[in-house]
Order: C-alpha cells, then sequence, then structure tokens
C-alpha cells in the first residue's frame, strides 16, 4: 500500500482535526465537563477532583486521563515498526477508531442522547480511547509536527514562526487542522441543538471517510507506480 501524498495526508488529518472537535464538544458539554482528547484540561478537572474530594468528577477525570492512555497504547503496538506515513497498518488502526465511534453513537442513540452518570463514564471512555487512538495516527502520518487532538503546540508554532521570519508563509497544514477543529465543534455543536441522537454520527462518519480516501489514494498511486513501472 502507498502512502498517499503529503498534501493529500495533511487534508487527511485536518478531517481529523473536525471529529476531534465534534466527539470533544459533545463530551464537554453532555458528558460532565470532561474531553475525549484533551488531556490537560481533564487533568485540571482531576487535581480539583481530589482537592474537593468529589468522588464522581475523580472518576470522570480518570475514565478520561485513562481511556486516552490505553487508546495510545493500543494504537501504538501495531504501528510501532512502521515507517512514517500512512500504510495498510495505519488504515486498520484508523478503522478501530472509527469502529470505537460508532458504538458512541449507537450507545448514545440507545440513551436518545441522556446518558445518566455510569453509562456516560461509559461512552467518554469510548471516546477518550478513539482520541488517543486518533494522536498515534497523526503522529505516525508523516507530517512533522502535526496534531489533531491537543493543538496548544500548532498554534503556538505557527504565532512563533510568525514573530521569527514575518516573511515566512504560515504552516497551512497547521493552520487547517486548526480551523478544522473549530469547525468540527460548530458541527456538533448545530447537530447537538437540532438532532443532539446523531450528533456524534458526524465524528464516525468523518474517520470513515478518512480511511476510505486514504486507501482510494494508496490504490490510484499503486496503479500508477505499476503503470510507470511497465512503460
Amino acid at each position: 500500500m502507498r502512502a498517499p501524498s503529503t498534501r493529500a495526508t495533511a487534508w487527511l488529518l485536518v478531517t481529523l482535526a473536525a471529529a476531534s472537535g465534534c466527539i470533544d464538544v459533545i463530551c464537554l458539554t453532555r458528558l460532565n465537563g470532561y474531553f475525549a482528547s484533551v488531556v490537560t484540561g481533564n487533568l485540571v478537572h482531576l487535581g480539583h477532583a481530589l482537592a474537593t474530594a468529589d468522588t464522581r468528577s475523580l472518576m470522570g477525570a480518570v475514565v478520561a486521563v485513562g481511556g486516552y492512555a490505553v487508546g495510545v497504547a493500543a494504537a501504538t503496538l501495531p504501528l510501532r515498526r512502521t515507517p512514517p506515513g500512512w500504510n495498510g497498518r495505519t488504515a486498520v488502526v484508523t478503522l478501530a477508531e472509527a469502529v470505537l465511534l460508532l458504538g458512541f453513537t449507537v450507545g448514545w442513540l440507545a440513551c436518545s442522547a441522556r446518558p445518566g452518570y455510569g453509562f456516560g463514564l461509559v461512552l467518554l471512555g469510548m471516546a477518550a480511547v478513539s482520541s488517543g487512538i486518533q494522536s498515534v495516527i497523526t503522529v505516525g502520518a508523516g507530517v512533522k509536527g502535526a496534531s489533531t487532538t491537543y493543538l496548544t503546540g500548532s498554534l503556538t508554532e505557527l504565532v512563533r514562526r510568525r514573530i521569527v521570519d514575518p516573511h515566512r508563509f504560515a504552516d497551512v497544514g497547521g493552520v487547517g487542522r486548526l480551523a478544522g477543529l473549530v469547525l468540527g465543534a460548530v458541527l456538533g455543536t448545530v447537530l447537538l441543538r437540532t438532532a443532539p441522537t446523531w450528533a456524534p454520527a458526524l465524528a464516525a462518519a468523518l474517520v470513515i471517510a478518512v480511511v476510505a480516501v486514504a486507501v482510494g489514494l494508496a490504490r490510484r498511486a499503486s496503479v500508477a507506480g505499476d503503470h510507470r513501472q511497465r512503460r
């Protein structure tokens, strides 16, 4: 499986960032203020829960942070010896993320977008694991410094580069991922207001689209390469 071009991969990462924005806004607004991917915010929740002895909040923080760590570990194992860039294993791991998001969507539908405390923790855990997987996929995508879940560093680097070298063009991919995250959050919020039971389906659909497009691009590149060799 040939890896898509760097430019195509950059657009795939923008789409993943949009999926992250969508699932994060759902978790933030409907699952007790926790994020699926922003571990910094969840660690602040953890510290607050420890200081106030709030057991319910503490469990949410543990699930969110622990789920993310599990996702990172689960994605790292099959990808640890693969070269940078999209490949067959990357597609399989990304599909695993999509399956988790589909499971989240099914659970969300089953509870009519009103999960109780216990089931809410289950959904939060699924979202956090999927975000950890996505982070590993992004790191291994072959785009230097790219992120689709935690974008504080991306914004920092964009501003720093602009100050250090005002004449240098901005990192278009970084801008795209930031915009994708915001757009995903906007669309997720709109769905929560207009069709709340289907809101998570957007994130799942975006990740599935990434897998389909990446595989399609890889096949096209392989066919083109074989054609050139025959000539």
